[in-house]
């Protein structure tokens, strides 16, 4: 058995080796009492011989406590074992290199993060079968199109599938497929044009009696789908329907409307027709000419696939895989692209890249990476459950994703906000000190120090009265006007500074405010979209550089 002061010894060096060479009596005691428990039953005494040990490692030049490691404790260098990743279920009916997937938007505006989960499960099964995806706009509706959208929704989705695209298609460049499925079935009596009142339609359906239109000869069906396609029924007057059954257990099963008029110019064929196909048919016919071999969907959309067998079984189609997830359903998210399309416009937010906005373009903003979507999408998996969730609890398990791959990469600089000038009396002469780039990097970045000192003023008023370290400088008895004490490395509160040649700085916060301060002046040698840690702040994203100032927007702590 490992006596106790080497067991505490080991904390202590681990605890102070990961944080600049000072560790932290508090941090050591809870880890030496989650590995031993019955010490609880006198704290008082460990927590001293805690306080006295780490008190001598903390004496020790960071170089000599790495040596100190390396001798009684060589496996904290050794590579960690990490768990295996989650991996997504088998794919039923499933071969490697003949999957065939797609994703299929409505461009009513850009991707947001709910797209971002379905997207990402089909993403990931193509990637894990070698299979291909197929971004397929839905823009069948020209009622409800937002046409910068036709190059927002591609760019999110390549950017937040890692370039895992294989093909884009627009609906509205396939209208002669339709029509040409349109009129075979209604060759073979399998759809009528119906003209009939929408009400006493209904009420015939609800009690299982054909409409008029339904048992026309196909001559005479063929006739009307012609006035349809040239202009001399009104829109409103008449749609394509599909047979199904009339005694159908579900009404709303019974002949449902595959294709109808809308006059309004689309911008992208214009007036060039008139006849859309509505979801179900449209999907039905682009799944089988585009050879998709599996279809994951929302659960919501079970009795659209019932819809679209009719069609399957009357034609002699094969019929894809479907496989259903649950909805994410948010609390407190607004996730309409139609509201916030009409919030932009009235000013309540900038643009779609918005830091308070929950779309992709704007959370990319924020620095949030492509793998965290992924692997969010992976973890949650294809599963029918429904989930309701708060703002909050999304983003305590989503940013926790993110931080776990942003520590390792994002290197530390130090900010201020609300800076306060404190005045030092007897600060050693120094023109500069250097600190790590990130803890688990050799390179050093140089920091120099001038006449003058600021801090943040939360740190002025939390710390006040007491001896603090000025991280990688020295340390100091705070106050408006402050004493240097000592250059040893202590057990005391750590906090940030920046000296005369700070760089103004601003932080957009997805609460819409902003936080003002100055950073140290290393961040001027950084480029936009470079990601890094403001320590004891949170990781931010460089989004623009002005004249006198730099700009970064906040992803989360």
């Amino acid at each position: 058995m490992v006596a106790l002061d080497t067991l505490i010894k080991k904390a202590a060096l681990a605890n102070a080796y990961s944080h600049e060479g000072a560790a932290q009596v508090g941090a050591v005691l809870g880890q030496i009492l989650a590995i031993e428990p019955k010490l609880k039953e006198n704290i008082p005494e460990t927590k001293k011989l805690v306080a006295k040990i780490v008190s001598e490692v903390n004496k020790l030049k960071l170089d000599a406590q790495k040596k100190e490691i390396e001798r009684i404790y060589p496996e904290y260098f050794k590579p960690k074992e990490k768990p295996a990743p989650k991996e997504l279920p088998e794919l039923p009916n499933a071969q490697k290199g003949k999957v065939i997937m797609r994703f299929e938007p409505s461009p009513s505006g850009p991707l947001h993060i709910g797209h971002a989960y379905t997207l990402g499960l089909n993403s990931e099964y193509c990637r894990k079968y070698k299979g291909k995806l197929i971004l397929r706009i839905s823009d069948t509706n020209p009622l409800n199109i937002f046409t910068p959208a036709y190059k927002m929704i591609p760019k999110d989705a390549k950017w937040v599938t890692k370039n895992n695209i294989n093909k884009i298609s627009l609906q509205s460049k396939r209208i002669k497929s339709y029509y040409k499925v349109a009129e075979e079935l209604l060759k073979t009596s399998y759809a009528y044009v119906c003209s009939c009142d929408p009400e006493d339609w209904k009420d015939l359906m609800i009690k299982s009696e054909a409409c008029p239109c339904r048992d026309l000869h196909p001559v005479e069906q063929l006739e009307r789908w012609r006035a349809m396609l040239k202009g001399d029924i009104k829109e409103g007057d008449a749609v394509v329907r599909i047979k199904t059954d009339l005694s159908h257990k579900n009404p709303a099963m019974r002949d449902w409307p595959a294709l109808r008029i809308l006059d309004a110019k689309h911008p992208k064929v214009g007036k060039k027709y008139r006849v859309w196909p509505l979801m179900n048919f449209a999907v039905a016919v682009d799944d089988y000419e585009m050879g998709i071999t599996h279809a994951i969907r929302m659960k919501e959309h079970r009795d659209n696939e019932k819809r679209q067998k009719f069609i399957y079984d009357y034609l002699d189609w094969k019929m894809p895989t479907h496989l259903y997830v649950g909805a994410i359903n948010f609390k407190d998210l607004k996730l309409s692209a139609t509201k916030t399309r009409q919030a932009i416009k009235a000013g309540k937010f900038s643009s779609w890249r918005d830091v308070q906005l929950p779309f992709l373009s704007a959370m990319k903003r924020r620095g949030y990476l492509p793998e965290t979507f992924i692997k969010y999408s992976i973890q949650v998996g294809p599963s029918e459950a429904d989930k309701t969730v708060t703002k909050k609890e999304f983003f305590e398990l989503f940013d926790a994703i993110n931080r776990e791959l942003l520590d390792p990469i994002a290197n530390r600089y130090f900010f201020v906000a609300e800076p306060k000038k404190i005045d030092i009396k007897n600060a050693p002469k120094l023109n500069a000190t250097t600190a790590p780039v990130h803890p688990d990097k050799k390179k050093r970045r140089k920091i120099n120090v001038g006449k003058n000192i600021w801090i943040a003023k939360e740190d002025f008023k939390k710390f006040r009265n007491k001896e603090v370290r000025l991280l990688d400088l020295y340390n100091i008895k705070l106050n408006k006007k402050s004493r240097f004490t000592s250059k040893e490395n202590k057990d005391i509160p750590r906090i940030q500074w920046v000296s005369d040649d700070y760089v103004q700085t601003e932080i957009l916060m997805p609460s819409g405010k902003s936080i003002e301060g100055f950073a140290e002046h290393n961040i001027k040698n950084l480029k936009e979209g470079d990601i890094i840690q403001f320590m004891r702040f949170g990781f931010c994203k460089l989004d623009r550089k002005k004249r006198n100032k730099i700009i970064f927007a906040f992803a989360h702590r």
